[in-house]
């Protein structure tokens, strides 16, 4: 068993700071105030173990577990939680179990989500979780109880509780294996019908493939026909386009010649345009400075009109702005003068509100001091007179208390001598009811004769079962069986249909090839179709064009060479075959063909069984060459040898179905022995429960009468004593009230003060009024003089400002005026330098006027030079462009014989000079036209493209096809044995549960009755299985009966009995189970202390008789007492839980010690 040792804490929830929790031997207890934090120690015990559901741990997410931050704290991105486990006996799973101490870590980090560990190595949470289930613990065991669980085991259905008992039997990691197992099998099936479903469509594209086959070698036929047509079209292009290139070649080099001889006479009509043109610049010179200068002098002009304009304009601006700047000085002149005189106010307004305030503070001194002096009278006042009441108050409530006290207890003692009375008539009741001894044997008896046929019932059952299950896996061996013999008879026949299908494809040709009528041994079709090939497609009748006529023997043949057999003896067919089949030899060995080859004579061949062929002249084929012929006969013996082998598979398959049938009728046969077993075992269960539940009500009612009478004798007791207790203190509180003082006194003398206090507050109200009327006004009056203040500074300020802007602008209207006696001075200036500038322009214009007639002159001798010149270049370009031409006729047909050429090499893979060669014409015959060369390749070409898509891969593919076919047979044979194991493997799983189930179910039983006898201090309790004959599917019913009450279902009890019933069966579970550690959270809370100890006194005998270690999370006192060792969770940081510990073991040996 694996022992927890240590739980360590770091940011998980309210525990922000590393924390540790040991957990020792016996019990361990959790204490604190309600939201301190101590339920968090349970939820990371529960999440450290694989809880999965963030509403477990009391979030909406998991992220939630991370410690949030508070006030004073920061929030975490971290929160991991370790759990140290004891490995000493070696009981962890086998991939742990080799270390003495495991150490489960989970942690989480926000947005990453959470990683497990198991001594440091990443580890997947199902293998956790396994870990603690295998352990009989986890985050949602019998062992992890809190009040909802209990709550939740007093609500659940009958088969909601069968959990309790799944875990009792250590089976929960066996359902979750058998649940694997169970998606496996569904998976594997799945995978056995898409494999059936891709073999199916496999075998369609085999047969499709082997069709594209045949049309690719057809398609090779025609590209070899079309590549020698191709040959010979390209070399009479080829041919044709050399002849044109001499041709043009030659007129090439005679417009050469001419284009040289008008070259020299175009250079000398060019000297003389030069000569012309180098005089012109010169005189353009001189014409365009004149003009240049002319430019200038009426661009200065313009710039003379321009400038008389802006001065009128700037005239204008001056004289505006002056303007504004005069009313803008009478209006500054204005604001200074209102300025003066709002000053003068609120100098006179400030000194007359100042002399009010001095006058105003005397007169708030005297106010506030009588405010003072009435305010201290009449607290004086109200203190004594709340005294006098507080008195006056305690000895009325002393009084009444006690009268009260007085009439209670005389109550109270009627009471207890009727109940007196009650308790003896009620003794002497039952005395007279009570059961003989004689009835409680024959009970007995009865129920151990009904227990002696139900352990005879339920052995008859388990050989049942055994046997229903013997004849389950009969059924799954059978079916294997059938399935193979199926899955080959299924095999055969596609493979019949393919290759019939194959074979009946070439039977649709007019003329049926002699092939079809020719057998031929196994193993020697390859010899055959190497050394006749292509003549087996001939036909045998007389009348196709290409046939093989029957011919009579020859009278006189050579012998075959020594060593050599007639192909004949392997071979039978048609009588036409017999001359050629006589003249070809087997042999046994390559070598052999070699050596005998020469000595052939005329007509002979020799060939291998391998395919290798040697021919009298010489021609020689090596093995491994396939060949149509071939192939057709392999197929034919092969689809002989599948059409022999069906017979057999349809026996073996019908066999394997009657196999089924008789496996399925003696398994029904079982299952129905099986159910009428376990129904006879049901009814034997029932009759034994009957008799136990007579012999228990007879017991218990014994027992109740029995303890009863003890109870009503020890009830009369203590009614004597309590009577006797009540009438003395009922003397007691008389005389208390004797002793109390008269309260009149008092109550004239609070009467008195109440007067003096209402007349002093009436006073105090009065002051209290003119002392605020005073404070007000001058709270006023401060604020009134900030508010001149604050005015007297704004007017000042206007003042300053209208002073500023006056003289700046009384100096701006000076710098105007100024400027405006400039402006008036300037027109006259401007006419004068207009003048001049007309004089100026008309000297200019004259001299430019002699320039242009020079340059007219010249310009006109340049143009005469210029046509000579054009004419001389334009018969040149002529003679130039005659050259391009032939220059392009060349290049057109070098690119022709450069496009031929690159054709060639990309159609062909060769050079023109060799395509005589390929296309094999005769130098000695005419070549063919070339239109009809044409037409044949087209021909030829669209023939192929008929075709339509070929894939020349075919052969390939069909080969790799076939591969794959064989492999997923392989795999679906694997399948089928993976899932008959697997069905076996779930088979072994349930009747394995069924008797774990069973085991536990009887101990949980026995574990059960005997904790509710204790819990209660009497009473019977059962469990029954309800729903199902099938104990995995059976519910699990609790049936209880609590001292003095009849027996019922759980529902039916009250909250407190519920609760303990609940932790009786819990308890029962985990003593039948039992778990490294129990946690209790919480569970003692309904409880009362009469229970509480009881409950107390069950852990403590627990804690020291098993190796459970026991963590309680309790408020209740006496629980607290009985544990070992306490931990405090405290919260003095708000949001932040902290543990202390206490070890009362250590404690009370310390003290006794002491």
């Amino acid at each position: 068993m694996l022992y927890f040792s240590k739980l360590r804490l770091t940011g998980f929830k309210s525990f922000v700071d590393p924390t540790e929790l040991e957990i020792k031997p016996g019990l361990t207890g959790v204490v604190g105030p309600n939201g301190c934090g101590k339920s968090n120690l349970v939820e990371a015990l529960r999440w450290v173990m694989g809880e999965s559901s963030a509403k477990q741990m009391r979030g909406s997410g998991m992220e939630d577990v991370i410690f949030g931050g508070t006030a004073d704290r920061p929030a975490r991105n971290i929160a991991e939680v370790v759990l140290d486990l004891d490995n000493l006996e070696r009981s962890a799973p086998p991939q742990f179990n080799e270390f003495e101490e495991l150490y489960i870590s989970r942690r989480i980090e926000r947005e990453k989500g959470s990683t497990y560990r198991v001594n440091g190595v990443e580890t997947r949470a199902k293998d956790v979780q396994l870990l603690f289930a295998d352990s009989s613990t986890g985050a949602r065991s019998t062992a992890m109880v809190s009040q909802g669980r209990i709550g939740a085991v007093i609500r659940a259905k009958p088969s909601q509780r069968r959990s309790l008992l799944e875990e009792a039997a250590g089976i929960t990691g066996l359902h979750s294996r058998r649940h694997e197992a169970e998606l496996r099998l569904r998976g594997a099936e799945t995978n056995l019908d898409r494999l059936e479903d891709i073999l199916n469509t496999l075998e369609e594209q085999l047969q499709g493939l082997k069709k594209q086959s045949r049309q690719a070698n057809r398609y090779r036929n025609l590209s070899d026909h079309i590549r020698r047509a191709e040959a010979t079209l390209y070399y009479l292009r080829w041919r044709d386009a050399t002849e044109k290139l001499d041709q043009y070649r030659s007129d090439l080099k005679i417009s050469s010649n001419g284009v040289n001889e008008l070259t020299i006479q175009t250079a000398s009509a060019s000297k003389t345009q030069v000569e012309a043109a180098t005089k012109l610049p010169k005189l353009r010179q001189m014409e365009a400075q004149a003009a240049a200068k002319l430019h200038s002098l009426n661009v200065a002009r313009n710039n003379l009109n321009e400038e008389k304009n802006r001065v009128d304009a700037a005239q204008l601006e001056t004289e505006r702005r002056i303007l504004q700047i005069e009313a803008d000085l009478e209006r500054e002149h204005l604001l200074a003068k209102d300025a003066t005189k709002a000053i003068k106010n609120l100098d006179e307004e400030h000194q007359r509100t100042k002399t009010v305030c001095l006058q105003e503070e005397k007169r708030s001194e005297i106010a506030k001091e009588n405010l003072v002096q009435a305010n201290q009278a009449v607290n004086a006042l109200d203190t004594e007179l709340n005294e006098l009441n507080n008195k006056f108050a305690k000895d009325e409530a002393k009084r009444s208390s006690l009268n009260q006290a007085v009439d209670d207890l005389m109550s109270r003692v009627e009471r207890l001598k009727s109940r007196l009375n009650e308790a003896e008539a009620q003794k002497a009741n039952i005395e007279d009811k009570a059961i003989a001894q004689s009835v409680l044997s024959d009970a007995k008896k009865e129920l151990q004769k009904h227990d002696v046929a139900r352990n005879k019932l339920r052995k008859l059952a388990d050989a049942a079962d055994q046997l229903r299950i013997k004849t389950t896996e009969a059924i799954s061996q059978v079916v294997s069986q059938q399935h193979s013999f199926q899955n080959k008879l299924t095999r055969l026949l596609a493979e019949e249909q393919a290759l019939s299908d194959v074979l009946k494809s070439d039977d649709s040709n007019e003329w049926p090839a002699i092939i079809d009528e020719v057998t031929v041994k196994p193993g020697y079709e390859a010899a055959l179709g190497a050394v006749l090939g292509e003549d087996l497609s001939a036909s045998s009748l007389e009348s196709a064009p290409v046939t093989w006529r029957n011919m009579l023997p020859f009278t006189k043949t050579a012998e075959l060479p020594e060593g050599a057999e007639p192909l004949s003896r392997v071979v039978s067919g048609p009588a036409a075959l017999n001359r050629r089949l006589s003249q070809i030899g087997i042999i046994s060995a390559e070598a052999d063909g070699t050596r005998l080859a020469e000595r052939l004579t005329q007509g002979q061949s020799l060939v291998s069984q391998e395919g290798a062929m040697w021919r009298w002249d010489g021609y020689t084929v090596t093995a491994g060459a396939e060949t149509a012929a071939a192939a057709r006969l392999q197929q034919r013996n092969r689809l002989n040898i599948i059409r022999d082998s069906l017979a057999d598979a349809r026996a073996d398959v019908a066999r394997a179905d009657a196999n089924v049938t008789k496996a399925q009728n003696e398994a029904a046969e079982a299952q129905a022995a099986e159910r009428e077993a376990r129904a006879n075992a049901e009814v034997a269960n029932c009759n034994y429960d009957k008799a136990r539940d007579t012999l228990t009500v007879l017991k218990e009612k014994a027992a109740h009468h029995s303890s009863k009478i003890l109870a009503l004798v020890e009830t009369a007791k203590t009614h004597k004593a309590d009577i006797v207790e009540a009438e003395a203190r009922a003397f007691e509180n008389k005389q208390t009230l004797k002793k109390l003082p008269d309260t009149n006194l008092i109550q004239s003398k609070i009467t008195t003060l109440r007067a003096d206090l209402a007349e002093h507050r009436a006073v105090q109200v009065e002051f209290q009024s003119k002392f605020d009327s005073l404070i007000r006004a001058a709270e006023d009056r401060r604020h009134r003089l900030i508010s001149i203040e604050n005015d007297l500074a704004n007017w000042q300020a206007r003042f300053k400002s209208a002073k500023d802007q006056i003289k700046n602008l009384t100096e701006r209207n000076a710098i105007e005026t100024n400027e405006i006696n400039r402006l008036f001075a300037l027109p006259k200036d401007i006419e004068q330098r207009r003048d001049v500038l007309a004089q100026n322009i008309h000297q200019l214009e004259l001299m430019r006027t002699e320039s242009a007639d020079k340059l007219a002159k010249a310009e006109n001798h340049l143009a005469g030079a210029e046509k000579t010149l054009r004419n001389a270049e334009a018969t040149l370009a002529k003679a130039r462009e005659d050259r391009v031409r032939a220059q392009g006729l060349v290049e057109q047909v070098e690119q022709a014989v450069k496009s031929i050429n690159e054709r060639v090499l990309e159609k062909l893979d060769v050079n023109p000079e060799q395509l005589f060669n390929i296309a094999g014409l005769d130098k000695e015959k005419a070549l063919p036209e070339l239109n009809a060369t044409e037409r044949r390749v087209e021909r030829l070409v669209n023939e192929r493209e008929n075709m339509g898509p070929v894939n020349l891969r075919a052969e390939q593919e069909t080969k790799e096809l076939t591969e794959k076919v064989q492999s997923l047979e392989i795999e679906r044979d694997d399948l089928i044995e993976a899932i008959a194991k697997l069905r076996k493997g779930i088979s072994e799983l349930n009747r394995e549960g069924r008797q774990r189930l069973l085991k536990s179910f009887q101990e949980v039983d026995m574990h059960f009755r005997k904790l509710f006898e204790r819990l209660f201090g009497g009473g019977h309790a059962h469990l029954n299985l309800v729903d199902s004959e099938d104990p995995l599917e059976a519910g699990l019913e609790i049936m209880a009966s609590p001292p003095g009450k009849r027996l019922q279902s759980l529902s039916l009890l009250s909250g407190g009995e519920q609760a303990l019933t609940a932790l009786a069966l819990l308890f029962g579970v985990f003593l039948t189970n039992p778990a490294p550690i129990c946690v209790l959270d919480e569970v003692d809370a309904p409880l009362d202390d009469s229970n509480v100890d009881r409950f107390c006194a069950l852990l403590k005998e627990m804690a020291s008789t098993g190796t459970t270690r026991f963590m309680v999370v309790t408020h209740h006192r006496l629980t607290m007492a009985k544990m070992d060792r306490l931990f405090g969770v405290t919260m003095s940081e708000r949001g932040v839980s902290k543990l202390v510990s206490v070890d009362l073991e250590f404690a009370e040996k310390h003290q006794s010690f002491v």
